[in-house]
C-alpha cells in the first residue's frame, strides 16, 4: 500500500481536516490544527507530504520518526500539530486495513466507558449556574469553566473575591452533586496563583488547569506544595520531551496533552505511559472536532490512568458548526450519563461526511482568532 495524496480543508468553527489517500482506496482522516494558526499548520502538513507520498502508511513508527527527525528543526506547536494530524490519519488507515479499531492495535480496552466533561460559560466567566442546570438534564455531572478574566501580575482583592465568589455560588447551588475543574488559562501569575489557590481550597474543585503559563513550569511544584487542589497542565506542551521536564520536577497531578497538538496518537500514547509511571492522571485536551475526539478516545481506552475526556459539544467556541455536523455515524458518539463508549468502527471510528466538509470549507473557511485583551493601563493581557 502506498500514500498517494494529502488534502486539507479548513472548516468552521476553527478546525481543519486532513484526508490521506492510498493506492488501495483506503483513506484516513486526521485533524491537524492550532486554534488561530490553521493556515500555518496547513502549510506544514503539505511541507511534510514530501516525506509521505509513495510510502507505506502502515509503517507509522518509521514515518513518525522521519517527520520528526529528518527536518533537523523539531518540536513546537506548528510542526507537532502537523505531525499529529498526519499520525491520526495513518492510524485510521491501518485500523481500516486490518478491520479493527485503533484501540485494539494498542493492546485493547482497559475500561468499558470513558468519563467526559462539558464546558460551561465562555471566555469571560459569567453566570454559569443556568448552563450547569441545562447540562445536568442531559446527564453531565462534571464540568470546566474559566476561573478569571484579565488578571494582572499583582491584582486587587476585588478581582480575587469576584473569581472565588463565582465558585462559591456554584458549590452552594449544587453541593457535591457535581464536580468541576477551573481553568486559569495561563491568565494568572505565580504570585496571584498562590492567592487564588488558597482561597479556592474550601470549594474543592476537581482540578485547577494551567495555574501558571507553561513557560513558568518551574512554579508547578512550588504551587503544588502550597495547595491540596490537584494541578493540571499540558495543552501547550507538544512532545514527550516537554512533559519529561514536568514529570521530573513534579507538581502536576493531571496531564492534558492534546492529540491534535502533541504528535498525535503515537506520541500521546507514549506520554500517557510516562505519566502512569509518575502516578499522574491523563485527561486529554480536546476543544476541537470529531476526528480529534476520536483520536483522544483511542488513547483513553488503552490508558489505565485516563480519568477524564474533554469534548466540545456546545462549547462557546463553536460558531457556524458543531462537532457532530461533520459526522455520519453520530450514534457512536452518544454520551450517556456523562460517559462515552468505545467507538466500534475500524480505524479511528469516525465516518467523516466529506461532502459536508468540502461544502463548509468552500463557504465558510474564515480564519478564527482569539480576542486580544488589554489591562486597564493598555498593556496586553493573557487571553
Amino acid at each position: 500500500m502506498k500514500i498517494t495524496k494529502l488534502t486539507t480543508w479548513r472548516v468552521p468553527p476553527r478546525w481543519m481536516f486532513l484526508k490521506i489517500e492510498t493506492d488501495e482506496g483506503i483513506v484516513g482522516w486526521g485533524e491537524p490544527v492550532i486554534e488561530g494558526r490553521a493556515r500555518t499548520v496547513e502549510a506544514a502538513v503539505h511541507e511534510l507530504s514530501g516525506y509521505l507520498i509513495g510510502q507505506d502508511p502502515r509503517n507509522i513508527n518509521d514515518l513518525w520518526q522521519m517527520m520528526y527527525r529528518a527536518g533537523f528543526y523539531r518540536g513546537g506547536p506548528i510542526l507537532m500539530s502537523a505531525i499529529a494530524g498526519i499520525d491520526q490519519a495513518l492510524w485510521d488507515i491501518k485500523g481500516k486495513a486490518l478491520g479493527v479499531p485503533v484501540y485494539e492495535l494498542l493492546g485493547g480496552l482497559v475500561r468499558e466507558k470513558m468519563k467526559t466533561y462539558s464546558w460551561v460559560g465562555g471566555d469571560r466567566p459569567a453566570d454559569v449556574i443556568a448552563d450547569i442546570r441545562r447540562l445536568r438534564e442531559a446527564g453531565f455531572d462534571t464540568f470546566k469553566l474559566n476561573g478569571t478574566e484579565e488578571l494582572g501580575l499583582l491584582d486587587s482583592a476585588a478581582k480575587v473575591d469576584d473569581a472565588v465568589g463565582r465558585i462559591a455560588e456554584i458549590r452552594a447551588a449544587f453541593g457535591n452533586e457535581i464536580e468541576f475543574g477551573i481553568d486559569f488559562h495561563g491568565r494568572v501569575s505565580a504570585p496571584m496563583a498562590r492567592v487564588l489557590l488558597r482561597a479556592l481550597e474550601p470549594y474543592r474543585p476537581l482540578f485547577v488547569e494551567e495555574p501558571v503559563l507553561p513557560e513558568q513550569a518551574e512554579h508547578y511544584p512550588l504551587l503544588a506544595a502550597q495547595t491540596a487542589i490537584p494541578l493540571a497542565a499540558g495543552e501547550r506542551m507538544y512532545s514527550r520531551y516537554d512533559f519529561k521536564r514536568v514529570f521530573a520536577a513534579g507538581g502536576i497531578a493531571i496531564i492534558q496533552p492534546d492529540l491534535s497538538h502533541a504528535g498525535g496518537i503515537s506520541e500521546c500514547f507514549r506520554i500517557a505511559a510516562m505519566a502512569e509511571a509518575h502516578d499522574v492522571a491523563l485527561a486529554p485536551h480536546c476543544p476541537l472536532g470529531p476526528v480529534a475526539l476520536a483520536a483522544c478516545l483511542q488513547v483513553d481506552f488503552v490508558s489505565h490512568n485516563a480519568v477524564l475526556q474533554e469534548q466540545s459539544m456546545g462549547i462557546h467556541y463553536n460558531k457556524d458548526a458543531e462537532l457532530l455536523d461533520y459526522v455520519k455515524n453520530r450514534d457512536d458518539f452518544r454520551i450517556e450519563d456523562g460517559f462515552i463508549r468505545p467507538l466500534p468502527k475500524p480505524g479511528l471510528g469516525v465516518e467523516v461526511d466529506e461532502e459536508r466538509v468540502i461544502a463548509a470549507s468552500a463557504a465558510h473557511a474564515q480564519d478564527w482568532r482569539n480576542p486580544v485583551w488589554r489591562h486597564a493601563d493598555g498593556s496586553v493581557a493573557e487571553w
